[in-house]
């Protein structure tokens, strides 16, 4: 793969993954109310779902999935349905104005494994992500050589990217959580999940062309 493409791929990975989305604003909640450590494991989830996806992809399942009118509705209604039941979660959580360390306090805490599925659920159960890991990636692939290398490069270098950012998103919300009132926090949340909301309302909304 030449430099100059892996180049354009990572400007545009980090370009598509600064935008605020599902995962980006999970992160960024986690971080407040939870800590940097739960909020990794969301990202993990995050991270391991995209990674599923990027694989379906490279074996032909994203053809599936745009091919499908049916299938496609199926996983829209239900990410529909699953990023209003977040946005909700979000408006009623209760974040808490001080952490100790990692260990936040307050009735938005969420424990490891909770972070982890919600994560990994958000990505899987969206599927413009996997439309965009199918318009996406294949743009970057050079027919000409062996495919399955050139996935696992790109699902590689892009998954870090996301991985980073999402980082990011739950450090930003941590150091918040230090320096925020309470009153200050739930307002973070809360827009957090009106996003989440609109989010939902464009998914539900979204048809392909």
């Amino acid at each position: 793969m030449p430099l100059s493409t892996l180049l354009l791929f990572c400007i545009s990975s980090i370009a598509l993954a600064v935008t605020p989305g599902p995962t980006m604003l999970l992160a960024l909640s986690n971080g407040i109310s939870s800590g940097t450590r739960v909020a990794a494991f969301g990202i993990a989830g995050a991270t391991a779902a995209s990674a599923c996806l990027i694989a379906a992809v490279a074996v032909g399942l994203g053809s599936l999935l745009l091919a499908s009118e049916a299938l496609f509705n199926v996983l829209r209604v239900l990410g529909v349905l699953y990023l209003c039941w977040l946005a909700y979660k979000l408006w009623r959580s209760e974040p808490a104005a001080i952490n100790t360390g990692d260990m936040a306090v307050g009735a938005g805490s969420i424990g490891p494994g909770k972070a982890f599925l919600r994560c990994a659920t958000v990505s899987l159960s969206n599927p413009k992500a996997i439309l965009f890991f199918s318009a996406f990636l294949p743009q970057f692939v050079d027919a000409g050589r062996p495919l399955a290398m050139q996935y696992l490069i790109l699902g590689a270098v892009f998954l870090s990217i996301d991985a980073m950012v999402m980082m990011a998103y739950a450090m930003a919300g941590k150091r918040a959580a230090r320096l925020l009132s309470a009153a200050g926090l739930k307002l973070i949340n809360r827009g957090c999940a009106a996003v989440m909301a609109l989010l939902a309302l464009a998914l539900a909304t979204f048809r392909r062309a």
